[in-house]
């Protein structure tokens, strides 16, 4: 009978190896590459020893090598020495952890830490907070649909927000003219969005311009989200690492609090902690009272359990071992404030030697005056380009830096490249 069958197949001018050629997944089409990835991939291949990579978000040394804070090496020690067990995390993860981690978002003094009405899970990082929040809002919140993005924004958040069913627009927030806050444009966007609109703030370390809102600024932000009876949903990638001071980085977070918002968070622990690889977050909704915390708990273990069930165990530990040894918390505070200082150091070397060594065309104070790992240089995609094919410094087509790359051995050489690329000498 298979003989038959074959013979038929072969009659017919078919053979059995064009029959398996036919995939099932023959029309999907290639997804545009990643911009990060593709510069990382360039970097790799360039066998220039002066070769610098300014585009990935992730902290290295003096050296430029990936570093692991002692304070993180000592947490994992003691994680190790009580000899844990690998069971499955609640589907809410790390109590312990989420608890502190709360505080460290709040502050001790916040009215919904002291009445217990933060409503917060551990998430996989900052993307996962993110996207249960983005979930969440799509499911539950009565008002809008609509969240306002500002323009730019982490690149991520467009497609995560929209494929939580949220509908994604923007709001002005980067003056190419003055490379900084348009805070006009910021202002006027809000007031012109519809009443109830969701609207996404960067808490501090803006990725990926590097500018943030005065403390006066984040003032008038909340009046006018007041106003609007708009929902602020804070995305905090950065507290302690931007300014060195984690109190300092929570600002705009526990402002908006003690003016009576109800807010959403999500927070990360990848660039604070260097726990990139262990992806360790939380996502946390402020509430009215105990007994509708305990509602949204229970449609958040919703969301997450057909998700991803539950969190990854190890790095919440570790995590929580810092945030609840006094000792451990201090060491950690300080070194966090030795990487903070270590890239404002980069911005003030960069700044002087384009404006006093070399009397680079332009102004160049906006190097200084941004904050955390990214910076929007100014600088066009052609001389972005110019820079990777002929200097071997990678950075994004916009300008963008991660300030990070920088050390003491390729200041000078990214400034003097820099130099040349505004003056078309490369």
């Amino acid at each position: 009978m298979l003989s038959t069958a074959f013979a038929r197949r072969s009659a017919l001018g078919v053979s059995a190896n064009a029959l398996r050629g036919v995939s099932t997944w023959s029309n999907v089409p290639a997804g545009p590459p990643d911009p990060i990835l593709g510069i990382t991939e360039a970097f790799k291949a360039d066998k220039d020893p002066r070769k610098i990579n300014l585009g990935v978000g992730a902290y290295r040394d003096e050296q430029g090598k990936p570093y692991i804070l002692p304070s993180v090496k000592k947490a994992e020690e003691i994680v190790r020495e009580s000899a844990p067990d690998k069971e499955y995390l609640p589907i809410t993860g790390l109590g312990s952890f989420t608890k502190n981690a709360a505080l460290l978002a709040y502050g001790s003094d916040a009215a919904p830490i002291k009445e217990g009405t933060v409503s917060i899970t551990q998430s996989i990082s900052g993307t996962g907070a993110l996207r249960i929040g983005g979930e969440f809002l799509a499911r539950h919140y009565p008002a809008s649909k609509a969240i306002y993005l500002p323009v730019p924004t982490w690149g991520n958040h467009i497609p995560l927000f929209r494929d939580s069913g949220l509908e994604v627009r923007g709001y002005r927030y980067f003056n190419k003219d003055t490379v900084g806050l348009d805070f006009e444009g910021l202002k006027a966007d809000l007031k012109a969005a519809p009443e109830g609109a969701i609207v996404l703030l960067h808490a501090c370390a803006h990725n990926p311009t590097g500018i943030d809102p005065t403390p006066a600024q984040w003032a008038e932000i909340s009046d006018i989200v007041k106003e609007k009876k708009l929902f602020p949903f804070f995305d905090m990638a950065y507290q302690g690492f931007a300014s060195g001071s984690t109190v300092k980085d929570a600002f705009a977070v526990r402002h908006f609090v003690a003016q009576g918002h109800q807010i959403a968070l999500a927070q990360s622990f990848a660039k604070n902690m260097g726990l990139y690889g262990e992806r360790v977050g939380a996502f946390s909704l402020t509430t009215a009272d105990p007994e509708e915390k305990a509602r949204v708990d229970s449609q958040l273990k919703i969301i997450i359990r057909p998700m991803y069930s539950n969190p990854p165990l190890h790095g919440a530990r570790i995590a929580n071992a810092i945030l609840s040894s006094s000792e451990l918390y201090s060491q950690w505070e300080s070194e966090v404030k030795g990487m903070a200082d270590r890239i404002i150091s980069m911005r003030e070397k960069v700044y002087n030697v384009l404006t006093h060594d070399l009397k680079t065309p332009g102004e160049w104070g906006h190097i200084k005056s941004q904050i955390g790992m990214f910076s929007y240089t100014g600088l066009q995609s052609a001389q972005t380009k110019a820079l990777a094919e002929k200097a071997h410094v990678y950075m994004t087509a916009d300008g963008r830096i991660s300030m990070a790359g920088l050390n003491g051995g390729n200041v000078e050489y990214f400034a003097e490249s820099v130099d040349a690329a505004v003056r078309g000498k490369l």
